[in-house]
């Protein structure tokens, strides 16, 4: 085992987000709420920063097996802090519009992002849940941050409630595993599910998969998704629909295939069953939404559903096609909220679907750019979306689980339905009141219209170095 000093270098960007939590609320406590802008501002250099370190920081495992810093890591760090960070320009963007300025806000957002990072170098059991809960905790108060707004206030109470509940669920399957193993370690769980992964030991596993397929709103684990997408502040939900997903997907494969690699059989048709039913769940419970957060809500569950598809399929390929669908979901997704952050009508936030109507005529670049979302997110060739979904249905169906992927695909055209409805108001729609821009953070619009560059057409040339990355990053698995 390492001694302190080394495990700590290799835990530098944890290390450097919890002191820089501490330090910047040190900040807001003495200076007050008119500080938000300077700590926001720190809060982004503090998530830019800790994504280097952990890009040049070195490789190694620490803490007794407990902590792994390894390319899969690595990537994901990256991914988790520059999302975080971007979710940190939206929300003070967010607070000077609505005068809401309170300093909290990112300093809950780089202690999730310890937390997240945590959970992407978790080589145990015990760290696997400290930074499930370390994250966690803060998205609880995230979720509630706008206390005026009784839908804030209930989305926040729904999601602890059900978040404690998903709590109860991971730890007793993490208590079984222990029994029954002998051991919180990934690696000695393997040895032992190797030689007779037994029923205890598999029931244990499937107790740990509903846990976990609860902090990626995974159907039926999803009852939380829709409430809180409705009633947590924009900047807030486009933080919980990319880096804690990323996180937990990373956490789901590096526990399945670092820990029960040879009992691929038994959890792969854990996976499948709950891949299936995210399908059918994301694609049909979108149809009668009317509140976009709602309808992005449910398009989560769906996208979801085909990233675990990617990990059930158990392969190196299938691992690397759920980082890259992931990597071009987080950009679409930052693309879609920043543009809904960007725009209002009649002086309140875009909340209903049918305040679009008519949008190409008041703002049609805006239009533009919600439209490369839109379908890039529905996986139309040939915007980034359909390179994600391209690459882990070949994943699927190369692994045998066709009929599953074939299952996705049906599911992606009656999801299309919802999205043609977005690009039909905008376009075909005449409006009704005037849309307007002039109250809205300029950060918004550019970083909505730089997401939509990137999925098209820059996305052909992003293709050649983000393969590449996700290659590296899948030499953290077993079967890397």
């Amino acid at each position: 085992m390492p001694d302190l000093s080394s495990a700590l270098h290799l835990a530098a960007s944890e290390v450097t987000l919890a002191v820089g939590a501490l330090v910047l609320l040190m900040v807001g406590a003495f200076v007050g709420d008119k500080s938000a802008r300077l700590v926001s501002i720190l809060s982004v250099l503090l998530l830019i920063a800790a994504s280097v370190i952990s890009i040049v920081g070195p490789w190694g495992v620490a803490f007794n097996g407990a902590y792994v810093a390894d390319p899969l890591a690595i990537y994901a760090k990256s991914l988790i802090y520059l999302s975080a960070a971007v979710a940190v320009v939206l929300g003070d963007g967010w607070m000077k519009r609505t005068r809401i300025a309170k300093f909290e806000y990112p300093v809950l957002i780089v202690l999730a992002s310890a937390g997240m990072g945590m959970m992407a170098s978790s080589g145990d059991l015990i760290s696997m849940y400290v930074g499930i809960e370390l994250h966690s905790l803060a998205l609880y108060v995230l979720a509630a941050f706008h206390r005026n707004d009784v839908k804030a206030s209930e989305a926040g109470l729904k999601y602890f409630v059900l978040g404690a509940l998903s709590s109860g669920l991971l730890l007793y399957g993490a208590s079984l595993i222990y029994g029954f193993a002998g051991s919180m370690r990934f690696e000695d769980i393997a040895a032992v599910a190797a030689d007779n992964p037994g029923p205890g030991l598999v029931f244990g596993l499937v107790f740990l998969i509903c846990g976990l397929a609860f902090k990626v709103s995974a159907a039926p684990f999803h009852m939380w998704t829709p409430d809180v997408y409705e009633g947590a502040p924009t900047p807030v939900v486009a933080l919980f629909a990319t880096a804690p997903k990323v996180a937990a997907m990373v956490l789901i494969a590096r526990a399945l295939e670092n820990g029960f690699g040879d009992a691929h059989a038994q959890w792969s048709q854990v996976l499948i069953a709950i891949s299936l039913i995210s399908f059918v769940v994301g694609a049909f419970g979108g149809l009668a939404q009317k509140d976009i957060q709602r309808l992005l809500a449910y398009s989560s569950i769906a996208n979801i559903g085909y990233a675990l598809l990617g990990i059930a399929a158990g392969t190196a390929e299938g691992l690397q096609a759920m980082l890259m669908f992931m990597t071009l979901y987080v950009i679409d997704q930052l693309g879609f909220f920043a543009i809904l952050l960007s725009l209002s009508k009649s002086g309140r936030p875009i909340r209903r679907i049918a305040d679009l109507a008519g949008l190409k005529k008041d703002r049609p670049l805006t239009a533009v750019a919600l439209t490369i979302l839109s379908l890039s997110v529905l996986g139309m060739p040939p915007f980034s979306g359909f390179w994600g979904k391209y690459y882990v249905f070949g994943a699927a169906a190369d692994a045998g689980l066709w009929p599953v992927a074939a299952a996705g695909l049906v599911a992606s055209v009656v999801a299309a339905f919802y999205y043609l409805r977005i690009l039909k108001l905008m376009w075909f729609d005449a409006p009704v009141d005037d849309i307007a821009t002039d109250a809205a953070p300029v950060e918004a619009k550019w970083i909505g219209w730089a997401c939509a560059a990137f999925a098209f057409p820059l996305v052909i040339v992003g293709l050649t170095w983000l393969e590449p990355l996700t290659k590296a990053a899948s030499a953290g698995f077993g079967n890397g």
